[in-house]
């Protein structure tokens, strides 16, 4: 039934031509609240023994993701999942690989909150920017109710928020430059649609907007650990499925997949084409599609540039 649908899925898909859009060259965020929330990105106080930041797992400038397949954290804690670009996470339906936070503001909960992250309590964090007279200072001319559990999260999100990349060269082919692309990552961006591919990435973020079971034609290994959105809604029919990741500046957030385990972009190419879609590609596909992902890498978000 779900090969059925997928290609259903693939058939509704592949029959509109803006099944991908560009992202806007301007998108509106309060940008007094996002520099305080860049602030607090990068600050590790907000971890227990104030050693990790939120910047420690989502390299900024850069990918916004981690360059390991599972990220540290207090004394040298390691993950079980591959941490997620907070690049152009504003256009997600959920945050985090199994979708547990419906937003950046809930997301920015469970890195403060997890033992083998922050491992703070929401107590101390907001104890701790009280008591740091700047931030307390840029908090009452903000905020109505100065520093509060609330707004510390509403500040990080509209940071997240102001984290959005456009005018790649995909984009700009999109409004039309049709020189943005040479014939290598013209010819990928055609296998990338009639291989299937943007059955799944596609809408603004060119991913990020569904569910998808990982081994959809073959199974796929995996951890009872690792159950993507089983962990959450404990529904059986939802064991394996993830979010689909974003695409967008994709060439720079290597390692791949939520265990880490796609080294490079040709090995995922493959390991997705195996795995996805059933089929085998040979390395003129595996080339030509690497070349088309590489157009997805936008602009330095502005916020990052910002004096």
């Amino acid at each position: 039934m779900i090969k059925y649908l997928f290609i259903l899925c693939l058939i509704c898909v592949c029959a509109f031509s803006d099944a991908i859009i560009p992202i806007p060259e301007f998108i509106k965020y309060d940008k007094s609240k996002a520099l305080l929330g860049q602030k607090l990105f990068f600050d590790p106080g907000l971890s227990k023994d104030g050693t990790i930041s939120c910047a420690s797992c989502h390299t900024l400038p850069g990918s916004g993701a981690d360059a390991t397949p599972f990220s540290y954290g207090i004394n040298g804690l390691e993950g079980d999942m591959n941490s997620p670009t907070v690049l152009n996470a504003r256009f997600n339906l959920a945050q985090f690989w199994d979708g547990r936070a419906k937003d950046l503001e809930d997301q920015v909960r469970g890195p403060i909150m997890n033992p083998v992250e922050m491992d703070n309590t929401l107590s101390a964090v907001v104890a701790y920017v009280k008591a740091d007279k700047n931030y307390k200072k840029t908090f009452n001319s903000l905020y109505p109710e100065g520093v509060n559990e609330k707004n510390i999260f509403n500040a990080i999100a509209e940071f997240e928020k102001a984290l959005y990349t456009p005018d790649s060269a995909f984009d700009r082919y999109l409004k039309g430059d049709k020189a943005a692309l040479n014939a290598q990552e013209l010819r990928g961006y055609e296998l990338f649609q009639s291989r299937g591919c943007i059955s799944c990435h596609n809408g603004v973020n060119i991913g990020g907007n569904m569910y998808q079971k990982l081994g959809i034609m073959k199974d796929y290994k995996d951890t009872k650990y690792q159950l993507g959105r089983y962990n959450v809604t404990k529904d059986e029919d939802d064991k394996y499925y993830y979010k689909v990741p974003t695409l967008r500046n994709i060439a720079l957030s290597a390692p791949y997949l939520h265990d880490g385990s796609g080294k490079n972009l040709q090995e995922t190419i493959r390991i997705m084409m195996e795995y996805q879609l059933g089929i085998t590609v040979d390395k003129e596909e595996v080339l030509s599609l690497e070349a088309f992902l590489k157009t997805l890498t936008g602009q330095t978000p502005a916020i990052l540039e910002a004096k």
